[in-house]
């Protein structure tokens, strides 16, 4: 089982940063999911701000929600990422 969010905040380019209750801080990237069905509303940069934990899954202030797996699954690690931008400047 994967560990439940415990604190969101979104950030520029469509991008979640996510604390789980592991400790673990990964990066969630929505592009990909805003051409998609109810999705779509999510490209309204004021709605994304608006995300908050319940239950341990992010959710919208319309309903709209992503499970604690996805966002896990489908996330990468802070480290990862700082790394990856600190070889691109290299």
């Amino acid at each position: 089982m994967n560990p439940y969010v415990k604190n969101v905040r979104a950030l520029g380019d469509y991008q979640l940063e996510l604390e789980f209750e592991n400790l673990e801080r990964r990066i969630f990237d929505m592009k990909p999911y805003l051409s998609r069905g109810i999705f779509v509303q999510l490209q309204n940069p004021a709605l994304l701000q608006a995300a908050r934990v319940v239950a341990g899954s992010v959710e919208w202030p319309t309903g709209l929600d992503l499970s604690y797996d996805t966002l896990y699954l489908e996330s990468q690690p802070v480290e990862a990422i700082e790394s990856q931008m600190a070889e691109a400047l290299s």
